[in-house]
Parts: structure tokens; sequence; C-alpha cells
């Protein structure tokens, strides 16, 4: 077990490669809850490098967005799910894309969750509260959840 500076302290990584997108991301974040710990990576590349340092603690879920340069969200996934020590992470796409055959690449390479972007900062706000606070064990179970709303 690793021990972490709070109880309470929650940890998750975001992969995207536009600047803005992280610095809202980030702020909707810490207006929900100011005890998660945000991670970030410009593309899958320095996500990979990242996790490829074996970070104590690992984090509780990687929101990834699908196109960034170096290595694309798919990719990165695919690399992730080899991985043995990483392979159980939980895995929520991001994409701007609501195409139904993008959503199940996502689905059969491993993801966990898909969830289009929000364009709003409210909405990311919701997103973020919602994943927080998602029983994670049941709703896995629940393929009909795959899609994050």
């Amino acid at each position: 077990m690793t021990a972490q500076t709070s109880q309470s302290q929650r940890n998750i990584y975001l992969a995207d490669d536009d600047e803005d997108d992280r610095l809202m991301f980030l702020e909707a974040l810490l207006e929900v809850n100011s005890n998660v710990v945000l991670t970030q990576a410009e593309d899958g590349k320095q996500l990979l490098d990242i996790l490829s340092k074996n970070p104590k603690p690992l984090p509780e879920f990687i929101f990834l967005d699908i196109n960034m340069p170096k290595i694309g969200g798919f990719e990165c996934l695919v690399q992730i799910k080899k991985n043995k020590k990483l392979n159980k992470l939980l895995i929520i796409m991001l994409s701007t894309s609501s195409d139904p055959l993008t959503i199940f690449k996502a689905q059969e390479l491993g993801a966990n969750f898909y969830a289009v972007k929000p364009s709003t900062f409210d909405d990311i706000k919701i997103l973020i509260k919602n994943v927080l606070q998602m029983d994670w064990i049941s709703i896995q179970n629940d393929k009909k959840k795959f899609r994050l709303t």
C-alpha cells in the first residue's frame, strides 16, 4: 500500500495537447474538489514517460484525449493496457467526436469510459463531479454506461 500525504487527497491524470483545455479542466477540478492532485501531460508520449517512472501513488484514473501529437490517445491506451503494472488503471477517453465508431474503438481497445469534451466550463465541472462521485466497481459492469454524459 502506498502512503499519501492526505487520506482525502485524490490523484488523477489528464493528457491533452490543448493548453487552454488543460487549464480550464484544472480550474474546474479545483472548484469541484480542491483535494485532488492533477498531473498533466501534453500528449500521449509525455503521459507514458510519466507513468514509466512508476509514480507513487498511481492515478485513480486518467482522462485521455484521443487526438494528440507524438502519441495519440488510442495508441497511448494500447500501451497502457499492454503494461502489467498499468493495465488496471481506469481510463476515460476524451474527444470532441461523438462518432459511434470512435466510441466503439475506445471501448474495444480497453477504455473504461468515453466522454465527449464538454464545451462550457460548467459542463466540465459537471463531468468532473460525476466522475469523482462514481461507484467505479458497479458501473464498470454496466456496458450501457460506457459513454459519460
